[in-house]
């Protein structure tokens, strides 16, 4: 059971999965069983979903940009339609914010791309900010719906329009996203410096999350099956990235950039604060 392994062997564990190692190399690796594996991965990442709701409040961040990214549970929509029999599967979008100064990810959540989780996110985000910030964000409309509702109005917001091209018969269009032609910078709400509407550090976010988080590697065959153990993956990669990963641009953890705590953590630390 994950409750005996030692302090040692944990750490071991976490720091493996925090960057993007599988379950079966970790049990390779550390000789200890897959399911106990998961367990603690699961606890670790319920227990540092609870240390980040305690810690990013009251935040003095300026810029924000949001995104979201693509996952699926168990397979993909399209044959999750056919199969009912599965409670949960299908398509699940991971919301995304970070502060494009300090890199501090304040949020995010894990659902559906609908209204209902858009206005989630964002105010959940708005309940973590101390003063008028700026937000980036693309074209979706489901963020100005958000944005206004969470905020009424006390913010400065503009998007970003990206112009694709139409793919031909003859494009490959199986794992690469049409090819932008063009963008274009709006003002939405307030008034937005609009050299400083980007969504570059979010999309770049999206990135290192699917480096650091097997379950959303592109192209791969270790997809979570159940909804719980994607949200425990994500919940611990974003501990791991604000509190103990030394970002290059700003030359430490972004909560400690943030001011939010004053020494970046060790993964021990991590989860000696989670398991006790």
């Amino acid at each position: 059971m994950a409750n005996i392994l030692s302090t040692e062997k944990k750490t071991a564990i976490v720091s493996a999965l925090a960057e993007g190692c599988s379950i079966r190399g970790i049990e390779r690796m550390t000789n200890v069983h897959r399911d106990t594996i998961m367990r603690l991965g699961v606890r670790m990442g319920e227990g540092c979903q609870r240390i980040m709701d305690e810690k990013l409040v009251n935040l003095d961040s300026k810029l924000i940009e949001v995104d979201e990214i693509w996952g699926f549970i168990g397979m993909k929509q399209k044959t999750a339609n056919q199969k009912l029999k599965w409670a949960v599967a299908g398509d699940v979008w991971t919301w995304i914010a970070i502060d494009a100064e300090t890199k501090l990810v304040p949020t995010f959540a894990v659902g559906k791309r609908t209204d209902e989780m858009a206005n989630a996110f964002i105010e959940d985000l708005s309940n973590r900010l101390k003063h008028r910030v700026q937000i980036s964000s693309d074209a979706f409309p489901a963020y100005k719906k958000a944005i206004d509702r969470a905020f009424a109005g006390d913010v400065d917001y503009g998007s970003i329009v990206k112009v694709f091209k139409h793919p031909s018969a003859g494009d490959e269009r199986r794992y690469s996203p049409a090819e932008v032609v063009g963008v274009k910078k709006e003002p939405v709400t307030g008034n937005p410096d609009m050299s400083l509407v980007s969504t570059s550090y979010v999309e770049k976010q999206n990135h290192t999350l699917r480096m650091h988080c097997r379950r959303l590697s592109r192209l791969t065959n270790a997809f979570s099956k159940k909804i719980e153990n994607f949200k425990a993956a994500v919940g611990l990669h974003y501990a791991y990235y604000n509190f103990c990963k030394v970002h290059k641009t700003v030359r430490t953890a972004p909560a400690v950039a943030a001011g939010v705590i004053n020494s970046a953590w060790t993964v021990a630390d991590l989860v000696e604060m989670v398991e006790g």
